[in-house]
């Protein structure tokens, strides 16, 4: 038996068959909303855009609480700070609101760095709480400068919004497909950084923080990596939620309820640390929002009771729920070792058959 298990190898497999197909279905998927502009009306095409930011802020979330242990409800700091990025980039220096988003990611970053520091300071409910009180300065800032339009906030002059492209339907287009490249882009970024050294960290992180020490992994690092990496991204998306809506306030720039709360009921009822969880999550959100807001404060009680029932019978969220019943998993996330019998050299498998041939001659 220990010659046996000295003759086996074992590799890391992240695929299976599960995994195989689900990603078949995505790129699939892929193509045919890439191809949305030629088949879609435009009110598909803005609903598909509102699904496409759903998932990207909810993946960004998902990443800092599911997988990092940072639970915050002030992502709607990086939202507001991105549409006003974006928006002052083109009436003040002039550029086209399109390479705005990039810069609204990158200074959102930049911003994240300090705030992350101060409020690592903070455990538990208290980084929470303060993460939702650097949001509200933000906002009580921009509403008190005049310079960013205070209360009323400011609007894209229709001269910069055509810098864009000539026609409306070659704009929506645009807008369209950015929304859609964002998404992906997120992702594919974070299935990359959970496939990799920092993946395991932040999964070590999740399940037990002090053993993860312990075992070398750093921890503060691994946060502040995923707090800016999250912040920037976010900033990227609302930065095009606001570019579509050709205005921005403080109010709706830094809504609680529209870019954290929202996000938030995704994750969970989707799955937390699960990265199908907000694409699940934001399909549900969605469905019950568009078929049940008719019904005025009616609506609210069926989210409630939905989250409640998800809390209670499926804690892991749907998508957690069904990948653990049955295993299944879309991204090839998931680490297996597969034994491998070892194979000999070619020339021990040459000699071998020499001295047998060898034996029977004799």
């Amino acid at each position: 038996m220990s010659a046996e298990k000295a003759l086996v190898e074992y590799r890391v497999a992240h695929w299976d068959r599960s995994s195989q197909i689900g990603m078949a279905a995505i790129a699939a998927a892929g193509l045919a909303l890439a191809a949305a502009p030629y088949w879609a009306d435009r009110a598909t095409l803005r609903l598909l855009t509102e699904v496409f930011s759903y998932i990207a802020l909810a993946s960004l979330w998902n990443l800092l609480a599911g997988y990092a242990g940072l639970v915050s409800i002030g992502q709607q700091a990086f939202v507001g700070l991105g549409g006003y990025v974006l928006f002052l980039s083109a009436l003040w220096l002039g550029l086209n609101p399109l390479i705005g988003v990039p810069i609204a990611g990158v200074l959102a970053g930049l911003f994240a760095i300090p705030v992350v520091l101060l409020l690592f300071r903070l455990r538990g409910a208290y980084f929470t709480i303060g993460s939702w009180v650097i949001a509200d300065i933000l906002q009580q800032v921009f509403l008190q400068v005049d310079a960013v339009g205070g209360g009323s906030g400011i609007s894209l002059p229709a001269a910069i919004v055509k810098s864009i492209a000539a026609s409306r339907d070659a704009r929506e287009t645009i807008v369209y497909l950015t929304f859609l490249a964002l998404a992906l882009a997120v992702l594919g970024l974070i299935v990359l950084l959970l496939r990799s050294r920092w993946g395991l960290a932040l999964q070590a992180i999740r399940d037990n923080e002090i053993a993860a020490k312990s075992n070398g992994v750093d921890v503060a690092r691994a946060r502040l990596v995923v707090f800016v990496v999250a912040a920037a991204g976010t900033a990227m998306i609302g930065a095009m939620i606001f570019l579509q809506r050709l205005t921005i306030t403080p109010v709706s720039g830094f809504s609680i309820n529209d870019w954290t709360v929202n996000v938030i009921f995704i994750t969970v009822i989707g799955g937390i640390g699960r990265v199908e969880g907000p694409i699940v999550g934001t399909i549900i959100y969605l469905f019950l929002r568009e078929f049940l807001a008719d019904l005025g404060s009616i609506y609210l009680i069926i989210l409630g009771a939905v989250g409640i029932a998800m809390m209670l019978l499926a804690p892991k969220g749907l998508w957690g729920y069904v990948a653990d019943r049955f295993g299944w998993q879309v991204f090839p996330l998931s680490r297996r070792l597969i034994a491998i019998p070892e194979r000999r050299p070619a020339a021990a498998s040459v000699m071998t058959k020499a001295n047998g041939a060898a034996a029977r001659h004799v």
